[in-house]
């Protein structure tokens, strides 16, 4: 009998649906090593694991999932407080993955939000007394996400920490200046040192109040068997700061004194730190813009009374007033009037849209000259501004893979630097015989390591590359989307709708007997209620025409749709769906043929009687015209490098021709749905890829894509499946998505370089007493000040089309 000690698990289970399932599940778990006991429950799907204690929910997720079944989760955002550096996240992370149940943790330095992925029985309140037990403080985020009495309360509180941070920082250069500037003065002969005791009356309050943050900070570490720059900077400033009291009082008023560094040590910190918070508020700032856009309260008109509400007791379906130059609350439909809306908060297009009666309207935009009345269809959280809003943050909250390296390195920074300082005070004391200069050199080694500069290498960048190009109308899902697109050597587009602009007309009707408006009655009766655009096109050309009624109207995926009128049986589709039906199209084969060589796209129209073959009625040409700009889009691609690939369900003339007509490299064409991610599959054997589409359809493919770009005009599907959205049917903007991507990919480098030669070359040079404790002190502040900074210049991109319109 076991008596090791255990601990239990409830897992749910989803996609159960017989015994052998619970058995398989059952099998599964068992296998995992330190689990002793696993029961599944078919009737409540849930799984219960009895462990050893050290075997967490991801890697029991894991063996569920390899069992062919799934764990529910829900992810959890947490607002952080009290991390100072790489160190602290790290333990944040060690403390929230310690939960039981929870599956992954990361926390992100430089927006302080940790995002914990769990199984639905953990709640917040788990997860925050998991921080404090870190010695670190959490809070659920607010819940409105857009609100902007919770933005005002943000900004009103990063204000006031603003404030005491200037505040300390001031008497800290007022504690530490009086003691710098006697040692200023002695290269021009003055011997302007204060009286020993006077040192030590200064040194001591900033020692000890305005450095009181890092004792507890490092004692906070400390406790939890870690260590972070706070620890290293309290150690260093208290070792320069107690050989100082100890010369004051054992050694004579000829001793030296340190008083000087310590002090200045901690000026220069929190002066780097103040440095870097307003830097770091910098990044935030789009979507604090964003957050900003909703207003507070909307005028709502009910039973003819308008009247002023707080935006949280609108409800779908209230009419909303806006007046001419007011911001559109809500998300909804114009019933009333017509006007022009700014969206360039939203979508990055610069110029105002016309928006009139049965337009849809996005809350945050700006209303133009008119008076609309708008009916509410989405509020708060489901609202779009709010989902642009959870985009990127989710981006900023996700680590980018690079990332893991730098978690790896600061995982052993502060225990290597300690040790880096210890040898370096053993070392030259021994060899010198002069301990004071030994343990000045260890200062420095201790104060010049930064492990804050590692921490925010890559969570600014990324925030400031996702917040620009938000504004650009670009939304990037995740860090590794972004990090993903630099590498991208293929760029696949869908057509119609991405390429084109998805609304075809019907230019030609050829019925086999001449009646083409019986043709298109047929036509219409069996499309009617369908969103295809080939459907629109023909309600349109058929509105004069003699209405017939068809019945069991059903589509047939990548070939067409059929229905049944009176006694017979209606096709219409591509040659492929009637080539399967056994129609004879030999009568229009050849106008088929020329019409696809010109660019148009048939489909073929049949009838078949009951117990007879079908036979041919006649066939439908239509023209869908690329969007402006597309020959320019992919001439862009070809600028970068790329190779760009048509993949289409239409047939191979109408394909090939749009595609020369826009300059693509290769074509595949007559692809069903099913059929694109396969394709997909098989281009990435080439390369990186990315998929460019707009539908339902194109959902599998933007899924299988190393990088999938959905265009914010089609479907939430796709939009979904995708790790890149583009607010705006532009093909343009996919050059700028991988243009951002690359921009960002190279500061990340450019970031981690700086953050790491800092280290390299200023640990040795101080352990070679080549470095004063102030000079290090000094350097150790400006890293990461020079970091952020770097990340911040992203701010400066401009997509294409904009860089042009300022030529």
């Amino acid at each position: 009998m076991n008596t090791a000690a255990t601990a239990d698990l409830r897992l749910p289970i989803a996609g159960m649906t017989c015994a052998s399932c619970a058995g398989r599940i059952e099998r599964a778990l068992a296998a995992v090593p330190g689990v002793f006991r696993a029961e599944v429950n078919l009737a409540t799907a849930t799984a219960n694991v009895a462990t050893d204690g050290k075997v967490g929910a991801t890697v029991l997720a894991d063996a569920v999932s390899r069992s062919g079944y799934r764990v529910p989760e829900r992810t959890l955002d947490l607002a952080i407080g009290g991390m100072t550096c790489a160190s602290c996240t790290g333990r944040v992370e060690k403390a929230l993955r310690a939960v039981p149940g929870v599956i992954d943790a990361s926390v992100n330095l430089a927006t302080e939000r940790a995002q914990v992925r769990a199984l639905p029985d953990v709640s917040a309140d788990d997860l925050i007394a998991a921080v404090a037990t870190a010695d670190y403080r959490a809070h659920l985020p607010d819940a409105d996400i857009a609100a902007v009495t919770s933005t005002e309360s943000r900004d009103a509180e990063a204000d006031k920490a603003d404030a005491r941070e200037r505040r300390h920082l001031w008497l800290a250069l007022a504690f530490s200046l009086p003691l710098v500037l006697p040692m200023l003065a002695m290269p021009f002969g003055a011997h302007l040192a204060l009286p020993g005791w006077v040192q030590f009356a200064l040194a001591t309050p900033a020692q000890f109040w305005l450095g009181a943050r890092f004792y507890r900070a490092g004692w906070g570490a400390l406790k939890a068997r870690s260590g972070n720059m706070d620890l290293l900077v309290a150690l260093g400033t208290s070792a320069g700061y107690g050989l100082s009291v100890w010369h004051l009082i054992a050694g004579g008023h000829r001793a030296p004194l340190y008083f000087e560094a310590s002090a200045v040590v901690i000026a220069l910190v929190l002066l780097g730190k103040w440095l870097e918070t307003r830097a770091r508020r910098q990044t935030t700032a789009a979507i604090r813009a964003l957050q900003a856009l909703r207003p507070a309260t909307a005028r709502v008109r009910r039973n003819g009374v308008e009247t002023d509400l707080p935006l949280a007791q609108v409800r779908v379906g209230d009419e909303v007033v806006v007046r001419p130059g007011e911001r559109i609350p809500v998300d909804g439909r114009i019933v009333e009037g017509r006007t022009h809306a700014d969206e360039s908060m939203l979508t990055g297009e610069s110029l105002p849209v016309a928006r009139s009666e049965g337009d849809r309207v996005t809350g945050g935009a700006v209303n133009g000259e008119g008076r609309v009345v708008v009916e509410t269809t989405a509020i708060g959280a489901e609202s779009a501004l709010a989902r642009i809003i959870r985009l990127v943050e989710d981006a900023q909250a996700k680590k980018a893979p690079i990332q893991r390296i730098v978690d790896r390195v600061s995982a052993v920074f502060v225990p290597v630097v300690i040790a880096i300082a210890f040898i370096t005070l053993l070392g030259w004391g021994l060899t010198t015989g002069d301990w004071s200069g030994a343990l000045l050199n260890a200062v420095a080694v201790l104060v010049i390591a930064c492990p804050c500069a590692l921490g925010l290498a890559t969570p600014t960048a990324i925030m400031a590359g996702t917040g620009v190009a938000a504004r650009a109308g670009i939304l990037i899902k995740d860090a590794q989307a972004l990090e993903t697109a630099q590498r991208i050597a293929i760029v696949a587009f869908d057509k119609t709708g991405t390429l084109t602009q998805g609304k075809p007309t019907l230019v030609e009707a050829i019925a086999l007997d001449g009646d083409t408006s019986s043709l298109l009655a047929h036509a219409a009766a069996v499309q009617r209620g369908s969103e295809h655009p080939l459907s629109a096109a023909v309600m349109q050309a058929a509105g004069e025409a003699p209405s017939l009624v068809a019945s069991d109207i059903r589509a047939v995926p990548g070939r067409g749709v059929r229905g049944t009128i009176g006694t017979y049986d209606v096709l219409i589709g591509s040659e492929r769906m009637m080539r399967e039906a056994a129609v004879d199209l030999a009568l229009l084969s050849a106008r088929a043929e020329t019409l696809l060589a010109s660019g148009h796209t048939v489909s073929w129209v049949a009838v078949a009687e009951r117990e007879q073959s079908p036979r041919l009625l006649g066939l439908l040409a239509f023209r869908d015209t690329p969007r402006p700009g597309a020959r320019e889009a992919i001439a862009r691609l070809h600028g970068l490098g790329l190779r760009t690939v048509m993949v289409s369900g239409d047939q191979e003339g109408a394909a090939r021709a749009i595609a020369a007509q826009l300059g693509i490299d290769d074509v595949r064409a007559n692809v069903l749905p099913e059929e694109k991610a396969a394709t997909i599959e098989r281009l990435r054997s080439n390369g990186v890829v990315a998929m460019v589409g707009d539908g339902i359809n194109d959902a599998p493919a933007l899924a299988a894509a190393d990088v999938g770009i959905a265009m914010g005009s089609g479907t939430d599907v796709a939009m979904h499946a995708a790790g890149v959205t583009l607010m705006r049917a532009e093909p343009a903007l996919v050059a700028d998505a991988i243009g951002i991507s690359r921009r960002t990919t190279r500061k990340i480098h450019q970031n981690l370089f700086w953050a790491f030669i800092y280290n390299v070359v200023g640990l040795p040079l101080a352990a070679f007493g080549l470095l004063d404790p102030v000079i290090a002190g000094a350097a150790m502040a400006f890293s990461s000040v020079s970091v952020v900074t770097n990340a911040l210049l992203l701010r400066r991109w401009r997509p294409h089309r904009l860089l042009n319109s300022h030529d």
